[in-house]
């Protein structure tokens, strides 16, 4: 643990761009995989999947 706070917390900076850096990575891995969930509960009904009725 003390590894830890003293190579991430211990200086303002690098705490600040390790916060950065995991909301980055958390808001992709969330909106990836909401837009999944909401493709596969709309399977059918979305204009990539109708698309071709009408071109």
């Amino acid at each position: 643990m003390k590894v830890l706070y003293n190579s991430l917390f211990k200086r303002t900076s690098t705490y600040a761009i390790g916060i950065m850096f995991s909301a980055f990575f958390f808001e992709r891995t969330f909106d990836v995989l909401s837009e999944t969930i909401f493709e596969s509960a709309n399977k059918g009904k979305l204009w990539k999947d109708i698309k071709h009725k009408y071109e």
